[in-house]
């Protein structure tokens, strides 16, 4: 079971919901496992647009209609 216990983000609880852990997502979207874990724990982290760009790329094909504002206050 994902996120018991656990601060999580926005973006964590995503991941969470979906039960995928966070070194399988950081395969599929190439960002570091670190960073990853840091935008999935920290709720006021915000990553580089880069980052986010790679992360919403790989969020989109669960939920084609998210955008940035749904993880991150921009």
């Amino acid at each position: 079971m994902f996120g018991l216990g656990k601060k999580r983000s926005k973006l964590g609880k995503f991941i969470d919901k979906h039960s995928v852990s966070t070194v399988e997502f950081s395969k599929e979207t190439g960002v570091s496992r670190r960073t990853l874990t840091k935008a999935c724990n920290e709720a006021d982290y915000v990553p580089s647009p880069a980052v986010m760009k790679k992360i919403l790329k790989s969020v989109r094909k669960v939920d084609p209609g998210l955008k940035m504002n749904d993880f991150w206050d921009i």
